[in-house]
């Protein structure tokens, strides 16, 4: 993370959270300096008058940069793009190289991820009676079928990363959904491609120190 000394650009999230895992990786690309108001999903804190004030869906992450209180990763993201220009950008020019990345993006952030977070698996066992077996079973059989499109969709463009040796937000986006997949214990086997990509990001430092196991309420 940034020199974290700006206190006037705060980062509400929870260590795990995917979507707001995006977001720290962006920051860190960007170099932009920010501090880290944890908001503990297992206690339900998204759910407290104080977070409801901030961001009414009740989700991480939300991002208040000076004046301006932004809710939705990929919102986030874009934000940063535009609002910081001069620093790296996740985006290129190129509006049809941007609709690509963009889709990939959005395949992960809207297709895979909403339907295996938090709330869905908690509905699942408390309002639907699913056990543990189920619920994973649900998360894996979600996670490998965008999986299965996402390595079809990267065989055009992948180099080192998901569109040639350059970082976009479609990276931002995969490593997180990588690393959960690997919580639940997808097996990557199948996606070679995806799994060489998130180890060549893994290795990049604004990818590792957004890593959930260095964040303040990891522990």
């Amino acid at each position: 993370m940034a020199d974290a000394a700006n206190v006037g650009r705060v980062l509400y999230g929870y260590f795990r959270s995917s979507a707001a895992y995006r977001v720290r990786i962006a920051l860190n690309l960007k170099g932009l300096a920010y501090r880290q108001a944890p908001v503990s999903l297992v206690k339900a804190e998204q759910r407290s008058a104080d977070f409801l004030a901030l961001n009414p869906q009740g989700l991480v992450p939300a991002l208040q940069d000076g004046d301006v209180l932004l809710t939705q990763s990929l919102a986030i993201c874009e934000y940063l793009d535009e609002a910081y220009p001069d620093t790296v950008q996740l985006l290129p020019a190129d509006p049809a190289q941007r609709a690509h990345i963009r889709a990939v993006a959005q395949a992960i952030a809207c297709d895979i991820h909403p339907v295996n977070n938090l709330r869905i698996l908690n509905y699942l066992k408390t309002e639907l009676g699913q056990d543990e077996v189920a619920r994973n079973s649900w998360y894996r059989h979600w996670v490998q079928e965008g999986f299965a499109a996402l390595e079809q969709q990267l065989a055009a463009s992948a180099g080192q990363y998901c569109f040639g040796d350059s970082i976009t937000l479609a990276d931002v986006c995969l490593l997180p959904q990588v690393f959960n997949a690997q919580r639940f214990n997808v097996d990557m086997a199948p996606y070679p491609r995806l799994a060489a990509i998130a180890d060549a990001l893994a290795a990049v430092p604004e990818f590792a120190d957004a890593h959930p196991s260095r964040q303040p309420d990891a522990n």
